[in-house]
Order: structure tokens, then sequence, then C-alpha cells
């Protein structure tokens, strides 16, 4: 099917971001399945033009492609079991969360009972979907992504397939994922300051992004001193990370605001001065992070 823009496609799991998946197919004109526990989901995609499956089995029934959007491979399995007979021949893209041991599970699964597998992860939010610069990557069966690549690039225009693996999305998803959070929690921090000073956190924003506009550009550069295992020549060295801990410290007691997320990492940047990294570049904290391996 290269090259045929309007495949038929079904969609299992209409939450926030199942929805925006379905309305993406609906909008470019692939005449669409939907299915949902709670059926009562489908109903705004009905009235743009989904069709809705009662059960599953004629969900997967009714098209050769198959969008799974669950929250975890465990939940897919468990919707999809009743029609497990019915995936023989069909391709099977999951876009949900879990560890590369879960898709690998999951492949095994797929392709135990027929389908055709690729495992996907979608870096962006629903709002996002369809965009021309939407990121979503796959790992798995490579003939199912050239079949389906046109379709699957309705759901975001910057999509790539990462290789035959069946954990690599999984894998990529939770290394690329790592820095959400901390990033997060230290704009909440920042946020809780500035209430303290009786400032608007919208103020913010403008800076915050430049600041991450900053680390974006630097990070080939770790990546380059990471892959060469040469630390020598930092930006910033450990040493000046760890002498900024004080900083944030005395912030934390003026603005009346918990940093105690912080000790785990300040005790990263005392482990790699002590393993002899205080000169080197903060790049340098992979190291630490490395747990030794274990010798039978």
């Amino acid at each position: 099917m290269t090259g045929d823009n309007r495949a038929p496609v079904t969609v299992i799991g209409l939450g926030s971001m199942g929805k925006a998946l379905a309305e993406a197919f609906i909008d470019a004109g692939h005449p669409t399945t939907v299915w949902n526990r709670t059926a009562h989901k489908a109903a705004p995609l009905v009235a743009k033009g989904a069709v809705h499956a009662e059960t599953i089995e004629e969900a997967v029934a009714a098209s050769p492609l198959i969008i799974a959007c669950l929250t975890t491979y465990d939940d897919t399995r468990q919707a999809l079991a009743p029609a497990a007979a019915a995936l023989a021949g069909r391709a099977l893209v999951t876009l949900n969360s879990g560890s590369p041991a879960d898709a690998r599970a999951m492949g095994a699964w797929a392709t135990g009972h027929g389908a055709r597998f690729l495992d996907g992860a979608i870096k962006n939010v629903p709002a996002a979907v369809g965009a021309p610069d939407t990121l979503l990557y796959y790992g798995g069966d490579r003939t199912v992504f050239d079949e389906y690549e046109t379709t699957l690039k309705v759901l975001g225009g910057d999509t790539v397939h990462l290789g035959d693996e069946t954990d690599l999305a999984a894998l990529y998803e939770m290394a690329v994922g790592g820095t959400l959070l901390p990033a997060l929690v230290g704009f909440f921090e920042g946020a809780a300051v500035l209430q303290a000073r009786g400032l608007e956190v919208s103020t913010m924003v403008p800076f915050t992004a430049k600041w991450l506009e900053m680390i974006n550009s630097v990070l080939p550069t770790f990546a380059q001193e990471i892959d060469s295992g040469n630390y020598a020549d930092p930006m910033s060295s450990v040493n000046i990370f760890l002498a900024g801990t004080a900083h944030d410290e005395q912030l934390g007691e003026e603005a009346n605001v918990d940093v105690t997320w912080r000790t785990p990492l300040n005790d990263l940047l005392k482990r790699a001065v002590e393993a002899g990294h205080g000169d080197h570049s903060i790049s340098s904290l992979i190291e630490v992070l490395k747990k030794p391996e274990h010798v039978a």
C-alpha cells in the first residue's frame, strides 16, 4: 500500500492522544474505525465521519492497519485478546508507554498471533498530532513501516524508522524522556521562587525558553565527549556545578521553597568529584551513573 494515503485504519483507545490520532486520520480522508472500552468517547469522532465498532473483534476486522493507543502494553494485550485470532496478517502499531522489555513482550505476543508488528512513540502532546514537525519514531517490522509510511506521516511529518528491533522506540522513548521530569520540576521550583516575591510566573517563560535553547545547543558537544570518553576540555566542569549547590540551598531558604529534590543530583556531583572527575566536563557524570558490570 506504499503511496496510498487513504489506507483504512482502526484506532484502538480514545483517550486524549487516541482521539487526536483518530481525528488526524479522519481529517486526512482515511476510512477510520474507532473502538474504546467506554463507548461514548467515540461519539465526537463518529460525528466527524468515523465508524464506531461495537466490539474489539469488529474493530480489528475492519482495517488492515490497527493503531493501538492505550496506556500500557498490558492494557493493549488485554484489549486485543478477544480479537487475537483476527490479527493474523494485519499490521499492528502500538503507541503506548512501557519499557523495552515490555515492547519485546508485546511484539512476541503480536507476532505469535500472526500480526506484523511495529512499535512507536509520539514525542509531543495531543494538540501537535498531525503537524509537519511532530516527531514519531518506530521500531520493528520494516515492511510495515514502508507499506504504511504515508499513512503514518498523517500523525506527524517527522516520522522515523529506528531499526528492525522491536524495542527501539521504547528504548529511545525512555532514554530521551529522562530529561522531562527534572526539567519540569526545575521550572516549577523557579515558579515557586518567583511567586514568593509576588512575581508572575509567565514573566519567566521567555528566559526559560532561551535557557532550554542553550541546553539544546550544547547537547552535540556532550554527546561527542561521551562517545569519545574524553572529558578533559570542559565547557563547564563538575566542580563548577558542585559549587553552585550552596546557592540553591540559600535560595530555597530565602523563598521558603523545598529544594530537596536536588539532593540526589548533588550527591551525584559529589560522587563524581570523589571519582576524580572534578575538573572534567559535566558530561563525565555518565561514568558515575553507569553501574559496574557483574562478573560471573
